[in-house]
């Protein structure tokens, strides 16, 4: 059976009923909605896709730069208000350094106890001017003094046997004189006897066995002076050897005996030189051990500059050189071979004239020149210099942003200026200020 539809009421709209779990006359036409409906796609938002992967490689760029630039690394962000930047420059560069010496005195004779003893008077007070050969202590020391009595007897005593072997010499010298005399005596007796006893014998006067005799008599004494001479020529040479020997034995002999002597006169201590005593504190009854130092003497308004340098300029430093102060001239006169605690020490003079005022003890500041001056690329004597040894320095961006580190040499240096010989240009700006917190960097990021 079909279904009837009326068509007398086509105003009058028709209720649509849904009923869902009735299935429908048509049920391919109605499930598909092929010709009514279309798949709308969802639109997403770009930044709610790319935002979270961009935050994370913004986040690992980040941890990647702070780690590359960390103070551990190569690099390091540096306040630019902590540091001095300097611009290099040119200009006259002197070669000088300032030394600051100490004033001494050009001499100083020390007074030392060469012999022990105990103080018996004081003559003068420390701080007095003092006259060469004036006393000005006495020590006495009883051993030392039975000492030198027991020596003056010995070499007394060695000196008398001496002179009692040069006496036996010279009397063995004067015994061979004599008996040279009585021979020659004797052969000039038998010399005539025999003249005499030839012509009487010719004429038989006289016994032939008298006149042979004679003869032999004759000949025994000249037979017995070559002997003696022979004899006196060997004593002579000898005696004269233990003569030189004597001789010299007795110097020394007399010798310590002076030294004896001296030891016992050293027990007064008097001033070497003129000068000012000073150092000098005893007492009377103290007991001064050998060798210990009383005090010294200093030349008076006379002085010498001391000063230390640093070991840098030990090879620019020499005797010679010329340092002023004020309108005064002076000039190294002593170069000390020690380096201690990386300096060493020189001692200036003055040349003409020097200061009436200074004193002992009083600290000078001198400029030492140590050579002439020239034109030269100039960046201020900075800190930097100690840490890097003058072999690299951090030169700025034209940007101001960063600093880099380069390579340089650097020559001669004052109190105000080092030398550029390499490595930078004039107008450039460099960090002087010290490098002791980043000497491992390569590079210096300025934060402003």
């Amino acid at each position: 059976m079909g279904t009837i539809i009326k068509m007398d009421e086509p105003s009058k709209p028709k209720k649509k009923v849904s009923m869902p779990n009735k299935p429908s006359d048509k049920p391919t036409a109605a499930i598909s909605g092929a010709g009514m409906d279309r798949k709308v796609k969802r639109k997403v938002n770009p930044l709610k896709k790319w935002g979270p992967i961009v935050v994370l490689v913004s986040a690992v760029s980040y941890f990647g730069y702070s780690a590359y630039f960390s103070p551990g690394g190569r690099a390091l962000t540096v306040d630019q208000n902590r540091i001095v930047i300097s611009t290099v420059g040119s200009g006259v560069f002197e070669d000088f350094i300032p030394v600051r010496g100490r004033v001494t005195p050009a001499k100083t004779v020390y007074l030392d106890a060469i012999e022990g003893g105990r103080i018996e008077r004081i003559l003068v007070e420390d701080g007095t001017m003092m006259k060469a050969g004036e006393l000005i202590v006495e020590l006495s020391n009883t051993t030392l003094q039975l000492s030198v009595l027991g020596n003056e007897t010995r070499v007394a005593e060695q000196l008398n046997n001496m002179r009692s072997i040069e006496l036996n010499l010279e009397q063995n010298r004067l015994g061979h004189k004599r008996n040279l005399i009585d021979i020659n005596h004797q052969i000039n007796l038998l010399t005539r006897q025999v003249a005499r006893e030839e012509e009487l014998v010719k004429r038989g006067n006289v016994a032939r066995s008298v006149y042979l005799d004679t003869k032999d008599t004759l000949n025994w004494y000249k037979n017995r002076l070559a002997i003696t001479l022979e004899s006196q020529a060997t004593d002579a040479r000898l005696q004269e050897a233990q003569l030189d020997f004597l001789k010299e034995t007795s110097s020394r002999l007399e010798s310590n005996l002076a030294i004896s002597r001296k030891s016992l006169d050293n027990m007064n201590v008097r001033a070497p030189v003129d000068g000012k005593l000073s150092g000098f504190d005893v007492e009377i009854g103290q007991s001064i051990p050998r060798g210990e130092r009383l005090g010294q003497i200093d030349t008076p308004n006379d002085f010498k500059l001391t000063a230390n340098i640093d070991e840098f300029y030990l090879g620019r430093v020499d005797l010679g050189q010329k340092a002023t102060f004020d309108e005064y001239e002076l000039v190294i006169s002593k170069i000390y071979p020690q380096v201690q605690n990386g300096q060493f020490e020189i001692d200036f003079k003055f040349l003409a004239n020097q200061p009436a005022d200074i004193r002992r003890g009083q600290t000078i500041q001198t400029k030492l020149t140590l050579g002439d001056a020239t034109e030269a690329k100039l960046i201020p004597n900075g800190a930097f210099f100690q840490d890097t040894g003058g072999n690299w320095i951090f030169v700025v961006t034209a940007d101001g942003s960063q600093a880099i580190k380069r390579p340089v040499r650097l020559g001669r240096r004052n109190s105000r200026y080092i030398e550029v010989l390499e490595g930078l240009e004039v107008g450039e700006r460099v960090v002087t200020s010290p490098y002791s917190s980043y000497t491992d960097m390569d590079r210096l990021k300025l934060d402003n």
